[in-house]
């Protein structure tokens, strides 16, 4: 049967691989990126409200708009995290909630190897400063010989593990389900959160955001950091007391820090973070990839297109007690 899809992704143009996908599929396919709703004039809640599946990006969908959306059946997130959907309010409503994990792993730990150096060697400042008429040579940091703590040792925390061994830097990793088998294979050390904290040179952040991570590096744990340490945030702006780093920062506890998520999106205008050299903020590019793009967006369109096939659990699915909403 004939489905009406509504696709929210920014990135995904139409007539592109997810649209013929889905249309092949015989499905109906709409487009409300941010940009046509500009245009149109219409809320997201407007969009929603005729659609039967939502291949969704980054836009919030809040109860509110998951309650205007009277026929929907099926989310599928481009993306490894889903915190931007109400997932109790989709379940209340009998709606599946899928996502794509594991598609942006190789993007975001490149990103975070760039960031890294950048730490290391404190290149925007220097390309800056050449730009500006100054001919600097600042002392940098090998990373060679330093200790990399990795909070979240999964899929990411894993591909930025196996780069940084490959560097010389030593390993130490907290993670609740710590992996022994992968740490024994790639010579990682495990420890406490305190330990890693405590022990790191660089620190890289790969969490999910939930209860148990929300705001878990907070202003007591920056203060127990290694002075001088430089901190990489590529997980949730959630998890990180921004307001602590940056006075961290201020002060030279910490060497400096790349955050690639923020608490709230775009950066404010009056976050504490403006005016920080030493902090270099990007628009959450990690996962900006055509790569990673590609294959999140055909994963998600995919299990879509399964769940309107008649298939009741599609892969990755989060909600499966969304079948008793429906009921």
């Amino acid at each position: 049967m004939s489905a009406r899809v509504l696709v929210t992704t920014a990135y995904l143009e139409p007539g592109g691989e997810v649209e013929r996908l889905l249309r092949r599929a015989g499905h109906e396919v709409v487009f409300a990126r941010a940009a046509d709703r500009r245009v149109s004039g219409q809320s997201l809640a407007d969009a929603v409200a005729d659609a039967d599946a939502i291949v969704a990006g980054t836009d919030r969908f809040t109860a509110e708009v998951i309650t205007a959306a009277t026929r929907l059946r099926v989310f599928g997130r481009c993306g490894v995290g889903y915190d931007n959907i109400d997932v109790a309010a989709a379940t209340a409503a009998g709606v599946a909630v899928t996502y794509t994990p594991g598609v942006n792993r190789e993007s975001v730990a490149e990103l975070v190897l760039g960031q890294l150096v950048n730490g290391a060697r404190l290149l925007p400042q220097n390309i800056a400063a050449v730009s500006e008429g100054r001919w600097e040579q600042p002392s940098g940091t090998e990373l060679a010989g330093s200790v990399l703590g990795i909070v979240g040792l999964g899929s990411i925390g894993k591909a930025v593990a196996r780069v940084a061994r490959a560097l010389g830097m030593t390993v130490i990793a907290y993670d609740p389900y710590f992996d022994a088998d992968f740490a024994g294979d790639h010579g990682i050390e495990r420890g406490s959160l305190d330990a890693v904290l405590a022990a790191s040179d660089f620190l890289t952040l790969h969490l999910f955001l939930d209860e148990s991570t929300r705001n878990l590096i907070d202003r007591e744990r920056i203060a127990a950091m290694k002075p001088g340490a430089f901190l990489v945030n590529t997980a949730r702006g959630g998890v990180l007391d921004e307001a602590a780093l940056a006075d961290a920062v201020r002060s030279g506890h910490l060497r400096g820090a790349a955050l690639d998520v923020l608490e709230t999106e775009p950066l404010a205008a009056d976050s504490p973070l403006r005016g920080l050299d030493r902090v270099f903020v990007t628009a959450h590019i990690g996962a900006a990839t055509h790569q990673a793009r590609a294959r999140s967006s055909l994963m998600a369109a995919g299990q879509v297109a399964d769940f309107l096939a008649g298939d009741p659990r599609p892969g990755n699915l989060v909600n499966p007690d969304y079948l008793k909403g429906a009921a």
